[in-house]
Protein backbone atom coordinates (compact mmCIF):
# COMPACT_ATOMS: atom_id res chain seq x y z
CA UNK A 1 0.00 0.00 0.00
CA UNK A 2 1.19 3.96 -0.37
CA UNK A 3 2.29 5.94 2.38
CA UNK A 4 0.47 9.69 2.91
CA UNK A 5 3.04 11.25 1.72
CA UNK A 6 2.89 8.88 -1.77
CA UNK A 7 -1.10 9.73 -1.62
CA UNK A 8 -0.67 14.09 -1.07
CA UNK A 9 -1.62 16.44 -3.42
CA UNK A 10 -0.72 20.00 -3.49
CA UNK A 11 -3.77 22.17 -1.96
CA UNK A 12 -5.73 18.98 -1.08
CA UNK A 13 -6.92 19.09 2.65
CA UNK A 14 -9.27 18.93 5.59
CA UNK A 15 -11.75 21.62 7.36
CA UNK A 16 -11.18 20.34 10.31
CA UNK A 17 -10.76 23.07 12.67
CA UNK A 18 -13.02 26.53 12.99
CA UNK A 19 -11.20 29.69 12.80
CA UNK A 20 -9.66 30.86 15.78
CA UNK A 21 -11.58 32.86 18.57
CA UNK A 22 -8.97 34.58 19.97
CA UNK A 23 -5.92 36.98 19.20
CA UNK A 24 -3.08 35.23 17.17
CA UNK A 25 -0.10 35.29 19.42
CA UNK A 26 3.08 36.43 17.38
CA UNK A 27 6.63 34.38 18.36
CA UNK A 28 10.01 35.94 17.47
CA UNK A 29 11.26 34.91 14.42
CA UNK A 30 14.23 32.66 15.80
CA UNK A 31 11.62 30.72 17.59
CA UNK A 32 9.88 29.92 13.75
CA UNK A 33 10.77 27.17 10.75
CA UNK A 34 12.76 28.79 8.20
CA UNK A 35 10.52 26.55 5.94
CA UNK A 36 6.73 24.66 6.21
CA UNK A 37 6.86 21.37 7.61
CA UNK A 38 6.59 18.95 5.11
CA UNK A 39 3.33 17.35 5.70
CA UNK A 40 1.29 15.57 3.35
CA UNK A 41 -1.77 17.06 1.77
CA UNK A 42 -4.73 14.44 1.91
CA UNK A 43 -8.67 14.49 1.80
CA UNK A 44 -10.15 13.21 5.06
CA UNK A 45 -11.74 10.01 3.24
CA UNK A 46 -8.54 9.30 1.79
CA UNK A 47 -7.04 9.18 5.39
CA UNK A 48 -9.87 7.16 6.69
CA UNK A 49 -9.34 4.83 3.87
CA UNK A 50 -5.61 4.51 4.57
CA UNK A 51 -5.67 4.03 8.21
CA UNK A 52 -8.48 1.43 7.20
CA UNK A 53 -6.22 -0.58 5.34
CA UNK A 54 -3.45 -0.29 7.89
CA UNK A 55 -5.77 -1.66 10.51
CA UNK A 56 -6.78 -4.93 8.55
CA UNK A 57 -3.43 -5.75 7.62
CA UNK A 58 -2.19 -6.11 11.27
CA UNK A 59 -2.85 -8.75 13.76
CA UNK A 60 -3.32 -8.49 17.22
CA UNK A 61 -5.36 -10.23 20.38
CA UNK A 62 -8.59 -9.16 18.85
CA UNK A 63 -8.02 -11.08 15.79
CA UNK A 64 -6.88 -14.31 16.35
CA UNK A 65 -4.59 -16.67 18.67
CA UNK A 66 -1.21 -14.82 19.71
CA UNK A 67 0.76 -17.39 21.32
CA UNK A 68 3.61 -15.17 21.74
CA UNK A 69 5.57 -16.38 24.37
CA UNK A 70 7.25 -14.68 27.22
CA UNK A 71 5.04 -11.36 25.67
CA UNK A 72 1.70 -12.35 27.51
CA UNK A 73 -0.56 -11.27 24.69
CA UNK A 74 -3.97 -11.77 26.34
CA UNK A 75 -7.36 -10.07 25.89
CA UNK A 76 -7.86 -7.01 27.61
CA UNK A 77 -11.58 -6.39 29.13
CA UNK A 78 -13.19 -3.59 27.30
CA UNK A 79 -13.94 -2.38 30.91
CA UNK A 80 -10.49 -1.44 31.53
CA UNK A 81 -10.55 0.63 28.45
CA UNK A 82 -14.13 2.22 29.55
CA UNK A 83 -12.22 3.49 32.82
CA UNK A 84 -9.05 4.45 31.27
CA UNK A 85 -11.02 6.77 29.15
CA UNK A 86 -13.21 8.77 31.96
CA UNK A 87 -12.52 12.32 32.16
CA UNK A 88 -11.43 12.66 35.29
CA UNK A 89 -8.86 10.40 33.87
CA UNK A 90 -8.29 11.75 30.79
CA UNK A 91 -8.51 15.47 31.16
CA UNK A 92 -5.65 15.56 34.14
CA UNK A 93 -2.67 17.30 33.71
CA UNK A 94 0.44 16.21 35.37
CA UNK A 95 1.34 20.06 36.83
CA UNK A 96 -2.11 20.32 38.67
CA UNK A 97 -2.13 20.96 42.36
CA UNK A 98 -2.16 17.58 44.22
CA UNK A 99 -5.11 18.48 45.88
CA UNK A 100 -7.46 18.79 42.59
CA UNK A 101 -5.80 15.49 41.48
CA UNK A 102 -7.29 13.12 45.01
CA UNK A 103 -9.17 10.63 42.76
CA UNK A 104 -6.07 10.34 40.42
CA UNK A 105 -3.63 9.83 43.46
CA UNK A 106 -6.16 7.53 44.92
CA UNK A 107 -5.81 4.98 41.90
CA UNK A 108 -1.53 5.37 41.99
CA UNK A 109 -2.35 4.60 46.26
CA UNK A 110 -4.62 1.68 45.91
CA UNK A 111 -2.79 0.18 42.51
CA UNK A 112 0.49 -0.05 45.05
CA UNK A 113 -1.26 -1.67 48.11
CA UNK A 114 -2.64 -4.12 45.82
CA UNK A 115 0.42 -4.62 43.73
CA UNK A 116 2.20 -4.58 47.02
CA UNK A 117 0.11 -7.54 48.17
CA UNK A 118 0.48 -9.51 45.03
CA UNK A 119 4.26 -9.75 45.45
CA UNK A 120 5.11 -9.42 48.71
CA UNK A 121 6.57 -6.16 48.58
CA UNK A 122 6.56 -3.39 51.08
CA UNK A 123 6.63 -0.32 48.94
CA UNK A 124 6.53 0.80 44.63
CA UNK A 125 7.49 3.11 42.36
CA UNK A 126 5.35 3.77 39.35
CA UNK A 127 7.99 5.80 37.42
CA UNK A 128 9.26 3.36 35.19
CA UNK A 129 7.91 3.25 31.50
CA UNK A 130 8.56 -0.43 30.68
CA UNK A 131 9.74 -3.79 31.85
CA UNK A 132 13.28 -3.19 31.02
CA UNK A 133 13.10 0.39 32.24
CA UNK A 134 12.38 -0.91 35.66
CA UNK A 135 14.95 -3.73 35.67
CA UNK A 136 16.91 -0.47 35.39
CA UNK A 137 15.34 1.32 37.96
CA UNK A 138 15.61 -2.26 40.36
CA UNK A 139 19.35 -2.40 39.70
CA UNK A 140 19.81 0.87 41.23
CA UNK A 141 18.19 0.50 44.14
CA UNK A 142 20.69 -2.52 44.55
CA UNK A 143 23.30 -0.72 43.85
CA UNK A 144 21.94 2.59 45.92
CA UNK A 145 21.76 0.24 49.01
CA UNK A 146 24.86 -1.26 48.46
CA UNK A 147 26.91 2.27 47.99
CA UNK A 148 25.11 3.51 50.86
CA UNK A 149 26.49 1.08 53.36
CA UNK A 150 30.26 1.71 51.73
CA UNK A 151 30.38 -1.70 50.31
CA UNK A 152 32.10 -0.54 47.03
CA UNK A 153 33.24 -4.05 46.00
CA UNK A 154 30.15 -5.39 45.19
CA UNK A 155 30.33 -5.13 41.05
CA UNK A 156 28.67 -7.62 39.43
CA UNK A 157 25.13 -9.05 38.89
CA UNK A 158 24.76 -13.10 38.34
CA UNK A 159 22.04 -13.68 35.55
CA UNK A 160 21.00 -16.98 34.55
CA UNK A 161 21.40 -18.13 30.64
CA UNK A 162 18.14 -18.40 30.23
CA UNK A 163 17.35 -14.73 31.30
CA UNK A 164 15.53 -12.06 29.39
CA UNK A 165 18.05 -10.18 26.65
CA UNK A 166 17.30 -7.41 28.84
CA UNK A 167 18.41 -8.54 32.21
CA UNK A 168 22.44 -8.30 30.79
CA UNK A 169 21.55 -5.15 29.39
CA UNK A 170 19.94 -3.63 32.23
CA UNK A 171 22.92 -4.71 34.65
CA UNK A 172 24.95 -3.07 32.28
CA UNK A 173 23.51 -0.45 32.08
CA UNK A 174 23.67 0.28 35.82
CA UNK A 175 26.97 -0.36 35.76
CA UNK A 176 27.65 -3.88 36.82
CA UNK A 177 30.01 -6.90 35.63
CA UNK A 178 27.01 -9.42 34.39
CA UNK A 179 28.12 -13.01 35.38
CA UNK A 180 26.69 -15.59 33.39
CA UNK A 181 25.63 -18.67 35.38
CA UNK A 182 24.63 -22.28 33.30
CA UNK A 183 20.85 -23.96 33.51
CA UNK A 184 21.15 -27.62 34.54
CA UNK A 185 19.53 -30.26 32.87
CA UNK A 186 16.40 -29.35 34.23
CA UNK A 187 16.08 -26.47 32.97
CA UNK A 188 17.03 -24.49 36.03
CA UNK A 189 19.52 -22.93 38.44
CA UNK A 190 22.82 -24.97 38.12
CA UNK A 191 23.29 -24.50 41.95
CA UNK A 192 26.92 -25.49 42.23
CA UNK A 193 27.71 -23.03 39.24
CA UNK A 194 25.89 -20.45 41.70
CA UNK A 195 27.89 -21.13 44.57
CA UNK A 196 30.95 -20.40 42.24
CA UNK A 197 29.78 -17.47 41.16
CA UNK A 198 28.61 -15.87 44.26
CA UNK A 199 31.31 -13.92 46.53
CA UNK A 200 32.12 -10.38 48.22
CA UNK A 201 31.61 -8.64 44.78
CA UNK A 202 28.26 -10.24 44.04
CA UNK A 203 25.54 -7.22 44.02
CA UNK A 204 22.66 -9.03 43.08
CA UNK A 205 21.11 -11.91 41.19
CA UNK A 206 18.56 -11.14 38.60
CA UNK A 207 16.15 -13.87 37.88
CA UNK A 208 12.64 -14.78 36.34
CA UNK A 209 10.58 -17.33 38.27
CA UNK A 210 9.20 -18.97 36.17
CA UNK A 211 11.70 -18.71 33.92
CA UNK A 212 11.53 -18.29 30.05
CA UNK A 213 11.27 -21.69 29.45
CA UNK A 214 8.05 -21.94 31.37
CA UNK A 215 9.86 -23.80 33.97
CA UNK A 216 8.98 -22.87 37.78
CA UNK A 217 12.99 -23.62 39.65
CA UNK A 218 11.99 -26.13 42.67
CA UNK A 219 15.44 -24.75 44.39
CA UNK A 220 14.29 -21.19 44.34
CA UNK A 221 14.51 -20.62 47.72
CA UNK A 222 18.29 -21.83 48.07
CA UNK A 223 19.17 -19.84 44.92
CA UNK A 224 18.31 -16.50 46.79
CA UNK A 225 19.25 -17.89 50.24
CA UNK A 226 23.04 -18.38 48.23
CA UNK A 227 23.09 -14.97 47.29
CA UNK A 228 21.74 -13.19 50.30
CA UNK A 229 24.43 -15.42 52.54
CA UNK A 230 26.73 -14.11 50.10
CA UNK A 231 25.67 -10.28 50.79
CA UNK A 232 24.04 -9.52 47.42
CA UNK A 233 20.22 -9.05 47.53
CA UNK A 234 17.63 -10.54 44.61
CA UNK A 235 15.92 -8.82 41.83
CA UNK A 236 12.54 -10.50 40.31
CA UNK A 237 12.25 -9.60 36.86
CA UNK A 238 8.38 -9.90 36.60
CA UNK A 239 7.61 -10.74 33.34
CA UNK A 240 6.26 -14.26 33.82
CA UNK A 241 4.20 -13.34 36.87
CA UNK A 242 1.59 -13.72 35.07
CA UNK A 243 1.75 -17.63 35.54
CA UNK A 244 2.05 -17.44 39.75
CA UNK A 245 0.02 -14.30 40.35
CA UNK A 246 -2.17 -15.14 43.53
CA UNK A 247 -0.53 -18.50 44.25
CA UNK A 248 3.29 -17.24 45.64
CA UNK A 249 4.85 -14.46 46.02
CA UNK A 250 8.45 -13.32 44.90
CA UNK A 251 8.78 -11.76 48.12
CA UNK A 252 8.00 -14.92 49.77
CA UNK A 253 10.18 -16.23 47.64
CA UNK A 254 13.24 -14.40 48.77
CA UNK A 255 13.46 -11.34 46.52
CA UNK A 256 14.43 -7.59 47.70
CA UNK A 257 13.21 -5.81 45.04
CA UNK A 258 10.60 -6.55 42.19
CA UNK A 259 9.41 -5.06 38.43
CA UNK A 260 6.15 -5.75 37.00
CA UNK A 261 4.98 -5.56 33.33
CA UNK A 262 1.51 -3.84 33.96
CA UNK A 263 1.03 -3.79 30.38
CA UNK A 264 1.10 -7.67 30.07
CA UNK A 265 0.56 -9.36 33.56
CA UNK A 266 -2.36 -6.91 34.76
CA UNK A 267 -4.19 -6.21 31.27
CA UNK A 268 -3.19 -3.18 29.01
CA UNK A 269 -2.96 -3.63 25.07
CA UNK A 270 0.50 -3.31 24.40
CA UNK A 271 1.05 -4.36 20.78
CA UNK A 272 3.53 -2.40 18.85
CA UNK A 273 6.02 -0.56 21.50
CA UNK A 274 3.71 0.69 24.17
CA UNK A 275 1.92 1.65 26.09
CA UNK A 276 3.93 -0.15 29.06
CA UNK A 277 4.05 0.58 32.29
CA UNK A 278 7.18 -1.19 34.93
CA UNK A 279 6.17 -0.48 38.42
CA UNK A 280 9.32 -1.09 41.03
CA UNK A 281 7.91 -2.63 44.20
CA UNK A 282 11.26 -2.91 46.95
CA UNK A 283 10.99 -4.11 50.57
CA UNK A 284 10.87 -1.96 53.01
CA UNK A 285 15.01 -1.50 53.20
CA UNK A 286 15.07 -0.44 50.13
CA UNK A 287 11.65 2.68 50.05
CA UNK A 288 14.37 4.95 51.16
CA UNK A 289 15.74 4.72 47.78
CA UNK A 290 12.76 4.68 45.28
CA UNK A 291 12.38 7.28 42.66
CA UNK A 292 10.76 10.56 43.51
CA UNK A 293 7.79 11.08 44.16
CA UNK A 294 6.19 8.87 46.05
CA UNK A 295 2.06 8.85 46.52
CA UNK A 296 1.46 8.67 50.23
CA UNK A 297 -1.36 9.29 52.87
CA UNK A 298 -0.94 12.21 55.07
CA UNK A 299 -2.16 12.63 59.19
CA UNK A 300 -5.39 14.09 57.72
CA UNK A 301 -6.45 11.18 55.49
CA UNK A 302 -5.61 13.59 52.23
CA UNK A 303 -2.92 11.77 49.21
CA UNK A 304 0.29 13.58 48.65
CA UNK A 305 3.40 13.57 47.07
CA UNK A 306 6.65 12.84 48.96
CA UNK A 307 10.27 12.30 48.61
CA UNK A 308 11.98 8.82 49.75
CA UNK A 309 14.92 10.18 52.26
CA UNK A 310 18.07 9.23 49.57
CA UNK A 311 15.71 9.28 46.88
CA UNK A 312 17.75 7.65 43.50
CA UNK A 313 15.34 10.88 42.06
CA UNK A 314 13.80 11.08 39.16
CA UNK A 315 13.82 8.35 36.00
CA UNK A 316 11.63 9.78 33.70
CA UNK A 317 9.20 13.03 33.80
CA UNK A 318 6.02 12.73 36.24
CA UNK A 319 4.56 9.94 37.63
CA UNK A 320 4.75 7.03 34.84
CA UNK A 321 1.96 6.13 32.42
CA UNK A 322 -0.52 6.40 34.18
CA UNK A 323 -3.63 4.79 32.86
CA UNK A 324 -2.40 1.77 32.31
CA UNK A 325 -2.25 2.22 36.17
CA UNK A 326 -6.00 2.91 35.88
CA UNK A 327 -6.39 -0.20 33.96
CA UNK A 328 -4.36 -2.66 35.86
CA UNK A 329 -6.57 -1.42 38.94
CA UNK A 330 -9.62 -2.12 37.11
CA UNK A 331 -8.25 -5.43 36.13
CA UNK A 332 -7.04 -6.63 39.82
CA UNK A 333 -10.67 -5.33 41.45
CA UNK A 334 -12.78 -6.74 38.66
CA UNK A 335 -11.34 -10.11 39.14
CA UNK A 336 -10.64 -10.10 42.85
CA UNK A 337 -9.02 -12.12 45.11
CA UNK A 338 -10.55 -15.49 43.69
CA UNK A 339 -9.98 -14.31 40.37
CA UNK A 340 -6.07 -13.29 40.22
CA UNK A 341 -5.44 -16.94 41.37
CA UNK A 342 -8.22 -18.39 38.76
CA UNK A 343 -5.95 -16.59 36.21
CA UNK A 344 -3.03 -17.72 36.52
CA UNK A 345 -4.09 -21.79 37.12
CA UNK A 346 -5.87 -21.17 33.34
CA UNK A 347 -2.84 -19.94 31.86
CA UNK A 348 -1.23 -22.55 33.45
CA UNK A 349 -3.64 -25.24 32.51
CA UNK A 350 -3.89 -23.73 28.96
CA UNK A 351 -0.02 -24.04 28.13
CA UNK A 352 -0.11 -27.65 29.86
CA UNK A 353 -2.73 -28.64 27.58
CA UNK A 354 -1.73 -27.59 23.99
CA UNK A 355 2.31 -28.87 24.96
CA UNK A 356 0.34 -32.27 25.97
CA UNK A 357 -1.04 -32.13 22.47
CA UNK A 358 1.89 -31.53 20.58
CA UNK A 359 3.97 -33.87 22.67
CA UNK A 360 5.33 -37.29 20.61
CA UNK A 361 4.57 -34.99 17.11
CA UNK A 362 6.93 -32.02 18.02
CA UNK A 363 10.17 -32.16 19.90
CA UNK A 364 9.58 -30.17 23.03
CA UNK A 365 12.94 -28.92 24.64
CA UNK A 366 12.36 -29.73 28.86
CA UNK A 367 9.46 -32.46 29.29
CA UNK A 368 8.22 -31.69 32.41
CA UNK A 369 5.17 -29.64 33.39
CA UNK A 370 5.36 -26.11 32.33
CA UNK A 371 3.81 -23.17 33.64
CA UNK A 372 2.70 -20.45 31.27
CA UNK A 373 4.45 -20.93 28.18
CA UNK A 374 6.59 -23.82 26.67
CA UNK A 375 9.92 -24.19 24.52
CA UNK A 376 9.42 -26.74 21.01
CA UNK A 377 13.06 -26.96 19.31
CA UNK A 378 12.36 -28.03 15.63
CA UNK A 379 16.60 -28.76 15.59
CA UNK A 380 16.07 -32.41 14.85
CA UNK A 381 12.80 -31.39 12.35
CA UNK A 382 15.39 -29.34 10.30
CA UNK A 383 17.99 -31.78 10.47
CA UNK A 384 15.56 -34.56 8.63
CA UNK A 385 13.78 -31.94 5.91
CA UNK A 386 15.26 -28.45 5.74
CA UNK A 387 12.22 -27.10 7.28
CA UNK A 388 13.64 -24.02 10.32
CA UNK A 389 11.49 -22.82 12.96
CA UNK A 390 11.73 -20.05 11.17
CA UNK A 391 9.79 -21.72 8.30
CA UNK A 392 6.99 -22.87 10.51
CA UNK A 393 6.33 -19.55 12.07
CA UNK A 394 6.00 -18.38 8.68
CA UNK A 395 3.60 -20.91 7.70
CA UNK A 396 1.54 -20.02 10.45
CA UNK A 397 0.47 -16.63 9.39
CA UNK A 398 -1.27 -18.19 6.79
CA UNK A 399 -3.64 -19.53 9.35
CA UNK A 400 -4.42 -16.38 10.93
CA UNK A 401 -2.18 -17.13 13.34
CA UNK A 402 0.60 -15.10 15.21
CA UNK A 403 4.10 -16.81 15.63
CA UNK A 404 5.03 -17.84 18.68
CA UNK A 405 8.26 -16.25 19.59
CA UNK A 406 11.18 -17.96 17.73
CA UNK A 407 14.98 -18.19 18.31
CA UNK A 408 14.66 -17.94 22.16
CA UNK A 409 15.73 -18.68 24.82
CA UNK A 410 18.74 -18.63 23.02
CA UNK A 411 20.12 -22.05 24.88
CA UNK A 412 17.23 -24.13 22.91
CA UNK A 413 17.93 -24.53 19.35
CA UNK A 414 15.43 -23.69 16.74
CA UNK A 415 12.88 -22.66 19.44
CA UNK A 416 9.36 -22.16 19.41
CA UNK A 417 8.18 -20.80 22.76
CA UNK A 418 4.49 -20.71 22.94
CA UNK A 419 2.35 -18.81 25.76
CA UNK A 420 -1.66 -19.44 24.88
CA UNK A 421 -2.46 -17.24 28.18
CA UNK A 422 -6.00 -17.84 30.09
CA UNK A 423 -8.00 -16.10 27.96
CA UNK A 424 -8.11 -18.39 25.09
CA UNK A 425 -10.97 -21.01 24.81
CA UNK A 426 -10.25 -25.10 24.67
CA UNK A 427 -11.38 -24.74 20.91
CA UNK A 428 -9.42 -22.16 19.99
CA UNK A 429 -6.30 -24.34 21.51
CA UNK A 430 -7.61 -27.51 19.64
CA UNK A 431 -7.69 -25.90 16.20
CA UNK A 432 -3.72 -24.44 17.01
CA UNK A 433 -2.39 -27.74 17.73
CA UNK A 434 -4.06 -28.83 14.40
CA UNK A 435 -2.80 -26.13 12.49
CA UNK A 436 0.65 -26.96 13.87
CA UNK A 437 -0.06 -30.82 13.03
CA UNK A 438 -0.87 -29.83 9.93
CA UNK A 439 2.40 -27.98 9.17
CA UNK A 440 4.38 -30.97 10.54
CA UNK A 441 3.03 -33.13 7.97
CA UNK A 442 3.89 -30.29 4.87
CA UNK A 443 7.57 -30.40 6.42
CA UNK A 444 7.94 -34.04 5.51
CA UNK A 445 5.85 -34.20 2.43
CA UNK A 446 6.02 -30.84 0.80
CA UNK A 447 9.19 -28.86 2.65
CA UNK A 448 9.49 -25.98 -0.31
CA UNK A 449 6.04 -24.76 1.02
CA UNK A 450 7.27 -23.90 3.98
CA UNK A 451 10.15 -22.06 2.88
CA UNK A 452 8.61 -19.97 0.82
CA UNK A 453 5.25 -19.32 3.19
CA UNK A 454 3.82 -17.37 3.88
CA UNK A 455 1.59 -17.39 0.84
CA UNK A 456 -1.09 -15.13 1.93
CA UNK A 457 -0.06 -12.05 3.07
CA UNK A 458 0.98 -8.47 1.93
CA UNK A 459 4.57 -9.06 2.79
CA UNK A 460 5.98 -12.53 2.52
CA UNK A 461 9.69 -13.07 3.44
CA UNK A 462 11.59 -9.56 3.75
CA UNK A 463 15.12 -9.08 4.31
CA UNK A 464 14.92 -8.85 7.87
CA UNK A 465 18.36 -8.32 9.02
CA UNK A 466 18.85 -5.74 6.50
CA UNK A 467 15.79 -3.56 7.77
CA UNK A 468 17.17 -4.08 11.39
CA UNK A 469 20.79 -2.79 10.26
CA UNK A 470 19.85 0.02 7.20
CA UNK A 471 16.55 0.76 8.60
CA UNK A 472 14.36 3.35 6.70
CA UNK A 473 13.42 5.67 9.17
CA UNK A 474 12.22 9.16 6.80
CA UNK A 475 10.37 9.15 3.66
CA UNK A 476 12.84 10.80 0.70
CA UNK A 477 11.02 13.36 -0.82
CA UNK A 478 11.65 14.07 -4.92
Amino acid sequence: MKLLFELSRTGRGQDLLPLSDVPACEFGGELLRQAPPRLPEISEVDLERHYTELAKQTHGVNDGFYPLGSCTMKYNPHINEDMAALNGFTGIHPLQDENSAQGCLEVMYRTEQLLNEITGMDAMTFQPAAGAHGEYTGLMLIRAYHLSRNDTARTKIIVPDSAHGTNPASAAMAGFTVVSVPSNAQGGVDLEALKAAAGSDTAGLMLTNPNTLGLFDPNILEITRIVHEAGGLNYYDGANLNAVMGHVRPGDMGFDCVHLNLHKTFSTPHGGGGPGSGPVGCKKFLDEFLPEPRVVRDEGGALRFACPEHTLGKVRSFYGNFLVAVRALTYITVLGKEGIPEASETAVLNANYMMHKLKGHYDVAYDAACMHEFVLTLEKLKQETGVSAMDAAKRLLDFGMHPPTMYFPLIVHEALMIEPTETESRETLDRAVQVFLDILEEAKTDPEKLHEAPHTCPIGRPDEVGAARNPVLKYEFA
